[in-house]
């Protein structure tokens, strides 16, 4: 098990001004903020990061709704840290998302649920990269 994984805030739950409880919440569940910049993501560069869907239907939808405005990227540090984080966010549909969660606190749909977070060790190196120099990571 790795020790950092990767999250990004959304636009809808920056819209909506959740970041700041959302990064409480990740502090307080034992997270270290290892890396944290605010930027957006042109409809190119969401396409880049969720390449890995690009033959799905809801590729379009997903880039536009990532393109719309301001995301948080930042890379977390915690023992088991991705399969604790994926307990924190809660299920990829708030609807069956745990109660206590990001996604079930501050989610307003599948389309716009608040947050990512990577689901593996690699993945979570992957997407990190993507954002940060390896020097602000490790």
């Amino acid at each position: 098990m790795g020790n950092i994984t990767f999250s990004m805030i959304k636009p809808d739950a920056v819209t909506d001004k959740h970041s700041g409880a959302i990064l409480k919440m990740i502090e307080e569940a034992g997270f270290r903020i290892k890396a944290l910049k605010m930027t957006n993501l042109t409809d190119e560069r969401a396409g880049q990061f969720y390449e890995v869907h690009k033959e799905r239907p809801f590729y379009g939808e997903l880039k536009a709704v990532m393109s719309k405005s301001h995301i948080i990227a930042m890379v977390l540090e915690k023992e088991n840290a991705v399969a604790d984080f994926r307990k924190l966010i809660g299920a990829t549909n708030p609807a069956n998302a745990d109660a206590g969660t990001i996604r079930k606190l501050f989610a307003r749909s599948l389309e716009s649920n608040a947050i990512h977070g990577s689901d593996s060790d690699e993945n979570a190196r992957i997407e990190a990269s993507f954002f940060f120099a390896q020097t602000e990571i490790y």
